[in-house]
């Protein structure tokens, strides 16, 4: 990947920039490359290289893998090894982006397409993107699974092939447009198109619907899927299905399945990115002459020495123990942090014992104290 620059180069972003500021770099490139605005021979590969960068940055899974790793992270991340426009998640921006220029035209019932097609609505459409919350429980999101989902879709309707006309019978070539699927008008020297009131721009129509179906062409079913989560997912993270949202229209491609990813609190375990955190309580004791302790990780108990001496809030990093990373590059650590636990309900020969402790105790074995009341007689002084 050595010809690749730098995403945040591209956008001309800061590498701490906001959602928001990614958001507004993209619609300015946008505006300013899309193939249809600007006559230069690289406009379309300039305008593929911003939104590739954009469905990086703006994404909560890629952008701290790519932070980490580079492009070198996001291998596998894309379908067919690279970024293609199947990848493309952010339509929905575009439309909010170019959707403007439609909207001057359209209180007119003027038709226009940013994209440069003649009827929008007759042409093959790809369907609608789904999405599908799914609750795992930490160990699910950490060390990987396989649920099933059940998603409500529109898939095409068997009995007229997504025709939407019943079996026997064809479409019928509207009369209005004459098959255009658009009404134009003349104003000066320019010829204007207008949607066609009558098909809605199919450029024909139904006489005799599909039973099943009543002429959309698509019926509603509980589609049931088998989804691999791969270890290492985490809150807000949403896994790519591809093919299994929507049916398309008239041909076109079926939509994506989003798998939006949330993760219930684990008893003992609390994670930050690939890092893991726990709290594990030992005695007076053991903190004052050291010990050799269990502790808790993903890959069952491991031994941890404990030197003497050991203060309550001590942390211990024990490394590759923590979460694998998505992308298969590396495992986090697993942090312990000490809790010197207090003995309390004393029995006499224990409080007698400590009582003697107390009394042979010398300064250079509590270090923190002397240097606290050192401080405090200079303070009053």
């Amino acid at each position: 990947m050595p010809n690749k620059r730098d995403y945040y180069e591209v956008l001309g972003v800061s590498r701490d920039a906001s959602l928001d500021q990614i958001k507004q770099a993209y619609r300015k490139l946008a505006l300013k490359y899309h193939p249809d605005r600007n006559p230069r021979k690289d406009s379309e590969e300039r305008f593929k290289e911003i939104s590739e960068a954009y469905e990086v940055l703006s994404d909560p899974q890629k952008r701290p893998t790519y932070d980490q790793f580079g492009h070198a992270g996001l291998e596998g991340m894309f379908s067919g090894g690279g970024f293609s426009w199947s990848d493309f998640h952010h339509f929905d921006d575009l439309e909010d982006i170019f959707g403007g220029f439609e909207d001057i035209f359209s209180r007119f019932g003027i038709d226009l397409d940013i994209f440069g097609t003649s009827s929008r609505i007759s042409r093959p459409r790809r369907g609608r993107d789904l999405q599908y919350e799914l609750e795992l429980s930490f160990l699910e999101a950490v060390s990987g699974t396989e649920k099933t989902v059940t998603v409500l879709r529109h898939e095409v309707c068997n009995t007229c092939n997504g025709e939407g006309v019943k079996p026997g019978t064809k479409r019928q070539t509207c009369q209005t447009c004459g098959g255009e699927g658009q009404v134009f008008s003349s104003s000066g020297f320019f010829s204007i198109g207008r949607t066609c009131p009558k098909c809605n721009g199919e450029g024909s129509v139904i006489k005799h619907p599909c039973p099943d179906c009543k002429g959309i062409g698509k019926i509603k079913i509980d589609r049931r899927l088998q989804i691999k989560v791969p270890a290492g997912v985490d809150i807000g993270m949403r896994l790519k299905i591809s093919g299994e949202g929507e049916a398309g229209t008239r041909g076109g491609p079926r939509g994506n399945l989003y798998i939006l990813i949330n993760v219930k609190p684990h008893e003992i375990f609390q994670r930050d990115a690939l890092d893991l955190f726990c709290e594990v309580p030992i005695s007076f004791p053991q903190a004052a002459l050291g010990a050799e302790i269990d502790v808790p990780t993903l890959d069952g108990k491991v031994s941890l020495k404990i030197p003497e001496g050991t203060q309550s809030g001590k942390i211990f990093r024990l490394k590759g123990r923590g979460i694998q990373n998505p992308s298969g590059l590396g495992r986090g650590d697993l942090n312990v942090r000490i809790i010197v636990e207090t003995p309390i309900g004393l029995a006499p020969r224990q409080r007698e014992l400590l009582e003697e402790f107390m009394r042979i105790s010398q300064e250079d074995s509590t270090p923190l104290k002397k240097s606290f009341f050192d401080k405090v007689k200079k303070l009053f002084s």
